[in-house]
C-alpha cells in the first residue's frame, strides 16, 4: 500500500506506543492486551489534544455570547454589508471571539485522529503491517486478538464464534453513542435557531445549550448556517455505525472509545451555562 512518508513515520511511532504500552498490559489483561493497548491509547491522545478542545468550547461560548450583539448591528445595518462586516470584524476581534480562529482548534486535531484512524483500520506502521489471510490476521499489531477474534477481522470475513456477540456489543455501543449525540445535535439545533430570533435562552441572559454542534449555535445567532445544515448535522454521528462495518475490529474499538471520549466531552465541557449579565470574559 503506498503511504504518505510522513503520515507512515507517524503511524509507525504511534504503532510502538501501542506495542509497548500492550506489553506494559499483559500482566494484568493478558491475551487482551493489545486491544486493551488500543483504549489506553486512544484516551491518552484525546487527553493530549484536551486543550485544542477547551480552546474551541470557548469559542464557541464567546461566539454565542455576541449574539444579541450581533443582531443588533444586523439590524442597524441590513442596507450597508460592506459596514456590517467592518462591525461584525470589529466587535468578534474586541471580544476575542473571531470565528475563523473557532475553527483552528478542530482543523488542528485533524491530523492526530487521522494517525490513529489509519494505524488501527490497516496495521501500517506496525510489524507486519497488518499481515494476510482472513481479516487481516497476519503480523501486527492486526494479527493479535481480542476474546479469539483477531484485531484485523472484519464484519464481512463473519460472525462465527465469538465475533458474533463481540461486534454486535461493540455496534450497540456506537449506536448508543450516536444516538446521544445526535440528539444532542438536534437540541443544539433548536437552542441556536431560537437564539438567532431573539426568543432563546441565548438572548435573555438564561441557560446557553451546548453540544458538539456547538459551533452550528454560536453560527446560527450570526445568521450563516442554512436550516438544512440543522438538519444534516444531527446525522452525522451516525456515519462512525456505517465507518465500523467495513473496518477491522481495531478500528472498531478505536471509534468506540473516541467516540465514548467525545460523548463525555459534550456532558462536560459543553454542559448549559447560565449567563448573569455579567461582561464577558475573554478566559471563559
Amino acid at each position: 500500500m503506498l503511504a504518505f512518508a510522513p503520515l507512515h513515520a507517524a503511524a509507525g511511532v504511534a504503532a510502538d506506543a501501542v506495542t509497548w504500552l500492550a506489553g506494559t498490559l499483559q500482566p494484568l489483561t493478558g491475551g487482551a492486551a493489545t486491544a486493551a493497548a488500543i483504549v489506553v491509547f486512544t484516551i491518552a491522545v484525546r487527553l493530549l489534544i484536551s486543550p485544542l478542545t477547551l480552546a474551541q468550547v470557548r469559542g464557541e461560548r464567546r461566539r454565542a455570547a455576541l449574539a444579541p450583539q450581533v443582531r443588533d448591528l444586523q439590524r442597524r445595518h441590513a442596507d450597508d454589508p460592506a459596514r456590517l462586516q467592518a462591525e461584525l470584524f470589529g466587535l468578534y476581534r474586541s471580544a476575542g471571539a473571531s470565528p475563523v480562529a473557532g475553527c483552528l482548534p478542530a482543523l488542528l486535531q485533524a491530523p492526530f485522529f487521522l494517525v490513529m484512524y489509519r494505524l488501527f483500520s490497516t496495521g501500517e506502521g506496525s510489524t507486519g503491517d497488518g499481515g494476510t489471510g482472513a481479516g487481516g490476521a497476519g503480523a501486527g499489531l492486526l494479527g493479535e486478538q481480542l476474546a479469539g477474534v483477531p484485531l484485523g477481522w472484519h464484519l464481512s470475513d463473519g460472525l462465527a464464534g465469538a465475533a458474533g456477540p463481540l461486534f454486535g456489543a461493540l455496534l450497540a455501543a456506537l449506536v448508543a453513542l450516536a444516538w446521544w449525540s445526535s440528539r444532542c445535535a438536534r437540541r443544539a439545533a433548536a437552542a441556536g435557531a431560537a437564539t438567532a430570533a431573539g426568543t432563546g435562552p441565548g438572548a435573555t441572559g438564561g441557560t446557553q445549550a451546548g453540544t458538539q454542534a456547538g459551533t452550528q449555535a454560536g453560527a446560527a445567532a450570526d445568521g450563516a448556517v442554512p436550516a438544512v445544515l440543522g438538519r444534516v448535522l444531527p446525522l452525522l454521528p451516525y456515519l462512525t455505525v456505517v465507518a465500523a462495518l467495513v473496518v477491522p475490529l481495531a478500528a472498531v474499538l478505536y471509534l468506540v472509545t473516541t467516540t465514548a471520549w467525545t460523548a463525555l466531552e459534550q456532558a462536560v465541557l459543553r454542559r448549559p451555562q447560565v449567563r448573569t449579565g455579567q461582561p464577558l470574559d475573554r478566559n471563559s
